[in-house]
């Protein structure tokens, strides 16, 4: 499979400008993708599943969050996520004004699968469907960080994201990856948000729940625990033995990719 490289492209978000891409399909598309990334990341890291989603049609759109990657902002300071979801609509509506025949899937990893929880409970009428890989939901253990008088340093262990060890390597190494502590208003507003989308009531479009049995960094109960309170009635999950917390960069995510574009095709 060859790898499309992407197109810059930018949005005047809430807190400066955000720095996108946008990867197109060899072919004329036939849907939309939109990703939306985790803590600490960038979406740069997305240059495989990007291929994979192209190769099967789909325009692809993501940006930096705030205080992410290349996007401005004070570096992982969110204080508020409701603006960061308005940040991610304007993502949205360009995909839909660029592609207006074509159906919009939105994915969202990690703190990116609670922002499209969220995103999807507000804007239920601007996508036909939800992918949430191992997605932050119900509750998660860090954000109870920001009680304590100091945080102490909380440097993600690249172990926890995937079997595959150049995973971890890569992630060391990438200067445009977070290395830092978690910031207190952060945690608060995860906290916040966290408990916002349990109380949001059961999404609205098709919807399906994705998580490694080993994910450490997102542990597969509480966010079990979460998804029960939002799933639709009926809707998918499947959770992958050994894999850790990036399912879409373990050592099974031809499997993975391969259950998310089989969800898709079920439901555009």
């Amino acid at each position: 499979m060859s790898s499309i490289p992407p197109e810059d492209i930018d949005t005047t978000g809430h807190a400066g400008l955000l720095i996108g891409s946008r990867w197109s399909p060899p072919a004329d598309p036939t849907w939309v993708a939109v990703i939306a990334h985790g803590y600490g990341e960038h979406i740069g890291r997305y240059q495989w599943v990007a291929d994979r989603l192209t190769s099967d049609g789909a325009v692809v759109y993501a940006h930096d969050h705030a205080g992410h990657g290349r996007s401005e902002g004070e570096s992982v300071l969110i204080e508020d996520f409701e603006p960061v979801i308005d940040d991610l609509h304007l993502l949205v509506e360009r995909a839909q004004a660029e592609n207006p025949t074509l159906p919009v899937v939105l994915i969202g990893h990690s703190m990116g699968g609670m922002i499209a929880a969220r995103y999807t409970q507000r804007h239920a009428d601007a996508v036909a469907a939800t992918v949430l890989s191992g997605p932050v939901l119900g509750s998660w253990e860090p954000t109870a960080l920001a009680d304590l008088d100091e945080i102490p340093p909380t440097p993600i262990d690249p172990t926890t994201l995937s079997r595959e060890e150049d995973i971890g390597r890569a992630y060391q190494e990438d200067e445009l990856v977070w290395h830092g502590d978690f910031k207190r208003p952060t945690l608060r507003a995860l906290a916040t948000t966290l408990e916002n989308v349990t109380a949001g009531g059961r999404l609205g479009v098709p919807t399906i729940w994705l998580h490694g049995q080993d994910d450490q960094l997102v542990p597969i109960d509480p966010s079990r625990a979460g998804w029960e309170h939002i799933a639709p009635e009926g809707a998918p999950a499947k959770a992958y033995p050994g894999a850790r917390h990036e399912i879409f960069n373990e050592t099974n995510r031809e499997e993975v990719l391969d259950d998310v574009l089989a969800f898709v095709h079920e439901h555009i």
